[in-house]
């Protein structure tokens, strides 16, 4: 399997805070069957134009001095679009997952819907395929919006773990997946247990292995190598009895 989003590198944004603390949580991610991890701290787009941050490259460097030989370790950023992509930044690759030709990119949780869209405009304009980091999470999610944010030219990651979540972001990723609107699931692991093998083992123990499959491991690894993604078939993901009881006490997310 492949994750495409997480906050690793030690010490540089509100992840893990330390090497030996990353390296556990990746002992435990190549324990599960992740065998490769893009590393992808929060950026502002404002800041990209003056390059990668020094305390990134100290911290990357750190870490593959102590880290495992498995999961790989590959870069990327996950940048906060708080102002449109310019062209420096765009023709950057080390801003891009793996420096492939994919961004992955995000939004404050309050964002209107017109305004995700015309920022993923404007980067596939500069010639950079946008992947939107848990549209879940945005408060103007709906099937109907991810489909108009797709027409952008923009892939979609749910969170891995929120599909199985008893709230309303968890509605909203169950949705998503239920229309065949997810491209890819990752861990969004902040140097915690969150792994996208939860959410594979899940579809396995459902019947539809080939779904997590997809999502785990054949599009993250197209993501990386720049090549088509497969289609992934809508699926309905369904909480356990003990979930859906719990869901009736949740009204925030």
């Amino acid at each position: 399997m492949i994750d495409l989003h997480n906050h690793l590198l030690p010490a540089v944004d509100d992840g893990s805070r330390s090497v030996a603390q990353s390296v556990a949580v990746l002992e435990e991610q190549a324990a599960r069957g992740v065998a490769d991890i893009v590393l992808t701290p929060h950026l502002l787009a404002s800041e990209l134009d003056h390059g990668v941050p020094i305390a990134h490259d100290r911290a990357f460097n750190d870490l593959i001095a102590a880290a495992p030989a498995t999961p790989r370790l590959h870069r990327g950023a996950e940048v906060m679009l708080d102002r449109p992509l310019t062209a420096t930044a765009a023709a950057n690759p080390a801003f891009r997952l793996g420096r492939g030709p994919v961004m992955l990119v995000e939004f404050p949780r309050l964002v209107a819907y017109e305004a995700v869209w015309h920022a993923l405009r404007n980067v596939v304009e500069r010639g950079v395929i946008p992947l939107l980091a848990h549209p879940e999470r945005y408060a103007c999610c709906s099937p109907q919006a991810v489909a108009r944010w797709r027409e952008a030219g923009s892939l979609m990651q749910v969170d891995a773990t929120t599909v199985l979540q008893p709230s309303r972001r968890g509605d909203r990723a169950r949705q998503l997946l239920a229309h065949g609107l997810a491209d890819v699931v990752a861990a969004d692991n902040h140097g915690d247990n969150r792994s996208v093998a939860t959410l594979r083992d899940a579809l396995a123990n459902a019947g539809a292995p080939e779904v997590g499959d997809l999502l785990t491991r054949i599009n993250p690894a197209a993501i990386l190598e720049g090549t088509q993604l497969s289609p992934v078939p809508p699926i309905e993901v369904k909480l356990s009895l003990a979930d859906r009881l719990r869901r009736l006490l949740v009204s925030e997310d």
